[in-house]
């Protein structure tokens, strides 16, 4: 469980593809030292939750390596991850920390693009268009996660794009992110609000239930 607040961008040291699966780690340096990682931990890698296999720790920084299955690569961008590629990290949740985003499981629901991006004086407007079947679980002001950063959603529908969400971020996000990195069309991991889904597939049950 994580919440959308990245704690630092990380670095792809390597990616080798195998067996339909792949293989990826990345350097981190964590801004806060609560103990080294360990081996199983969970580390939201640009919102999706991996599992790590192996440590290689050097001074205050890390190398994380991580197996990505043949589900992982379908539903995600890694199947097109490079070394050097920036990337947001998170360590998970501890049970008594605060909740300063919103409930993350690192479950990618599926890969939007960048539409659009126009700074003004507070800082950046951004417009992503998304997979139409996640339009149900989004609504406006509540939470959405992109890339693994917990934002809250300013625009559905009206003069937007079809299929497309609007959202700020302020200057401190695109400094401790990767947010503002690529250009338009850039590919990011969405993640829904987690009772969205709930909502959402009780409702469709209870329906499919009364005809």
């Amino acid at each position: 469980m994580f919440t959308g607040l990245v704690e630092a961008v990380a670095t792809v040291t390597a990616v080798e593809f195998a067996g339909g699966g792949a293989r990826l780690s990345v350097a981190v340096r964590w801004p806060e030292v609560d103990g080294p990682t360990r081996l199983g931990d969970s580390i939201a890698v640009n919102g999706a939750c991996l599992t790590a296999i192996a440590i290689a720790a050097a001074e205050s920084a890390e190398t994380l390596t991580f197996d990505l299955s043949h589900e992982t690569l379908a539903r995600t961008t890694f199947a097109h991850a490079t070394a050097g590629q920036r990337v947001n990290v998170e360590r998970a949740l501890l049970v008594g920390d605060r909740l300063g985003g919103h409930i993350v499981t690192g479950h990618v629901d599926g890969v939007g693009h960048l539409v659009s991006k126009t700074a003004h004086p507070a800082g950046w407007d951004l417009v992503y268009g998304l997979p139409a079947d996640l339009l149900p679980e989004i609504v406006q002001k509540g939470s959405i996660c992109l890339d693994g950063v917990s934002l809250t959603v300013n625009r559905v529908g009206g003069d937007l794009p079809t299929h497309c969400v609007g959202v700020t971020i302020v200057p401190h996000t695109s400094q401790h992110t990767q947010l503002l990195e690529g250009e338009v069309g850039k590919a990011v991991h969405v993640e829904t609000d987690i009772f969205a889904k709930h909502i959402r597939r009780l409702t469709e049950f209870t329906r499919q239930n009364e005809k």
